[in-house]
């Protein structure tokens, strides 16, 4: 993924490019310290993603923003701002921005945001992708399959922040398993059932299937756990946005969600430890899976 960064503060594009290159997140292309000076070189390079600050002297991020869609720009905008309210953050989103980043610069916060916006770029040239060939096709010959159940998980995951995570396909196998079973319960079956039947996938033998069910429970943990971070940073930056709004109640201990956004939005580089619930969310994915499964 192919960045510029637009912002006055010298030490805020360090930090920026810093987080960026050591996360391997991609390569920043360009930099420029106002809204001005990056007009030129954002529509000759044109990167994938413009991380650009709100508050800038001349034309300020916004209005940067409306220089560079009128001329035809196409990429993301992520805004950076110390000053977020909920007026601006409606306005923001009517000009096309993805995401907001609060300063000060949070690197988990970062690093979660652009994960995310590459996630959905990359989920945006699959679906054109598919369009054009779906266009080449002659209709009266098209048959159309139902999705199946990893097409179907794939999308709240990516919602969530966590699909590039390791533990995201152990999510995915324990759905998989749960909706291939004969009779659909509404209740999930004990846990270390359901990690037994996934490790006996990857092991044989008894201590190797202990030791992978282990295994698979850590790594839920550490996922579900960047899931409620993740969350928890978008309703920092916005209580309407919608993945907030539609996953923080459902699948997490809202309370945890909170005291989170808090920690947050007081500027705590450093994210505290949350309490996991791993059967909730596997509870409520599953049945959300489930009803969209049977619908497609």
């Amino acid at each position: 993924m192919r960045y510029f960064i637009v912002d006055d503060d010298t030490a805020s594009r360090t930090m920026l490019k810093r987080i960026i290159e050591e996360g391997e997140l991609g390569l920043v292309i360009g930099e420029a310290e106002s809204g001005v000076k990056s007009i030129t070189p954002i529509l000759t390079m044109d990167p994938d993603v413009v991380l650009i600050d709100l508050l800038m002297p001349e034309l300020d991020g916004m209005e940067t923003i409306e220089e560079l869609i009128k001329q035809r720009y196409q990429g993301k905008f992520i805004m950076i701002s110390q000053i977020v309210n909920k007026e601006m953050v409606g306005e923001a989103y009517e000009k096309g921005i993805e995401f907001f980043i609060h300063k000060p610069i949070n690197r988990v916060e970062v690093q979660s945001i652009l994960k995310k916006t590459t996630e959905q770029i990359r989920l945006k040239d699959s679906l054109l992708a598919i369009r054009e060939s779906l266009a080449k096709i002659d209709p009266a010959k098209t048959t159309f399959r139902k999705q199946s159940i990893k097409e179907i998980v794939q999308p709240i995951l990516s919602d969530m922040g966590i699909i590039g995570e390791v533990g995201s396909n152990d999510i995915i196998a324990i759905i998989q398993y749960l909706i291939n079973q004969d009779e659909h319960d509404t209740q999930l079956p004990p846990l270390k059932d359901l990690y037994r039947a996934i490790a006996k996938k990857y092991a044989f033998s008894e201590a190797d299937i202990k030791k992978e069910s282990k295994a698979i429970e850590q790594r839920l943990r550490r996922t579900i756990s960047l899931a409620v971070n993740n969350i928890a940073s978008l309703g920092a930056i916005d209580y309407t946005n919608p993945e907030f709004e539609h996953y923080g109640p459902r699948y997490f201990d809202f309370q945890e969600i909170r005291t989170q956004m808090f920690h947050i939005q007081a500027g705590q580089k450093k994210l505290l430890n949350v309490k996991i619930n791993n059967k909730k969310f596997l509870q409520v994915l599953y049945l959300e899976v489930l009803e969209k499964y049977k619908q497609n």
